[in-house]
């Protein structure tokens, strides 16, 4: 189940908002078939390795079938993985998880041994949850999964004070996190971001469709000449407001090609559960969260976070350094805040990656 894991991890970044899924097929001792779901729109796992398995020449009836999450059984953008497999006289499924999902929750696993065939779940199941959080949270919630990335030098400070000096974190990082950016539907930042650095927000280098880029904006004080509103027609723009928005303010920002979405306001600050249940119905399972200290400190306070992403550079910028990140952000970093923390190098910086404690008590994830 470990080997499907890590062919299923493949697919990360290109499957979404589809699950990343593995599968093996076994037959006396050893392995006839492997495949993952190597797209979106694309064949499944277990068509995959149906697929690898005659192509090696191997006959996969009475094979086991090792798969990371529960074959699905309805008709999508393919057919059913629970009909081939029938057809393909499988004798066992081991599976890792349940799928959550409406079409799912055990439907597919009860067609198979329906059809005679021997099924097991619950192998590597936490291992298959973290690798399809996402997924599996807003299968079950309607909720997107909420990552909170920020980068910020060794003394706390996340940008700098002189002038054309842009970068904290090293090239290495940066391109660490287009790899992020790749595997979420929107990625959101505050007005205050726009301002200070124009941000383009897009996938770089760019691999088919861009996420949607959204900006916390409750004055529409966004220039129209920005990055993001220039580029509208090669990604979409969302720009959230106050329902008490300038409207002929709102006409222009129309008229530029970006949406204008008007939601509570609270102390002065967007109703962010209100958002992230807009965005949950517009079918957004992943969100990145790229804004300043602000927002993501607002995120934090109001326990909307799901995954933490920091990037640490070593440099310390003292006075040349400006907007210092929260206690709340500090305190996240912490060893003992954060589920599965990870942390690595790119470049001379440290990166810290972990899930919030909500998170994993939301999925049933057995903690470290």
């Amino acid at each position: 189940m470990r080997m499907v894991l890590r062919l299923a991890a493949r697919g990360i970044g290109r499957v979404e908002p589809n699950p990343a899924v593995g599968a093996v097929l076994v037959k006396n001792g050893r392995v006839i078939g492997r495949g993952w779901h190597k797209k979106f729109g694309g064949p499944h796992a277990e068509i995959n390795a149906l697929a690898d398995c005659r192509k090696r020449g191997n006959d996969p009836a009475g094979a086991t079938m090792y798969v990371t999450l529960e074959p699905c059984c309805h008709f999508g953008k393919t057919g059913p993985c629970t009909d081939a497999m029938i057809a393909a006289k499988i004798g066992k499924v081991v599976a890792a998880t349940i799928d959550p999902s409406k079409h799912a929750n055990g439907k597919g696993l009860k067609l198979l041994r329906k059809a005679g065939i021997e099924v097991a779940v619950g192998v590597c199941e936490n291992e298959a949850k973290l690798l399809n959080a996402p997924f599996l949270k807003f299968a079950v919630t309607g909720r997107c999964w909420v990552v909170l990335k920020w980068a910020q030098s060794r003394d706390g400070k996340m940008g700098w004070a002189v002038k054309n000096r842009r970068w904290i974190s090293s090239l290495a990082s940066r391109r660490d996190v287009h790899k992020i950016r790749r595997r979420v539907r929107a990625i959101l930042v505050g007005i205050e971001t726009v301002l200070a650095d124009d941000p383009l927000l897009t996938v770089r280098p760019e691999t088919g469709k861009q996420p949607l880029r959204i900006v916390l904006d409750t004055d529409l004080r966004i220039p129209l000449q920005c990055k993001l509103l220039k580029t509208v027609k090669k990604a979409p723009v969302l720009i959230v407001t106050g329902k008490d928005a300038n409207p002929e303010r709102k006409k222009k920002l129309t008229e530029a090609g970006a949406e204008v979405l008007s939601i509570p306001v609270k102390s002065g600050r967007s109703d962010l559960t209100y958002l992230l249940n807009q965005l949950g119905k517009r079918g957004i399972a992943q969100l990145l969260v790229e804004g300043g200290a602000k927002v993501i400190t607002s995120f934090l306070r109001q326990r909307l976070a799901d995954e933490v992403v920091i990037y640490i550079s070593p440099k310390i910028l003292g006075e040349k350094g400006t907007t210092q990140i929260s206690r709340l952000m500090a305190k996240l970093a912490q060893r003992s805040n954060l589920y599965y923390r990870e942390i690595k190098k790119f470049g001379g910086d440290t990166r810290i990656t972990g899930l919030t404690r909500q998170a994993g008590k939301q999925l049933a994830i057995v903690a470290e």
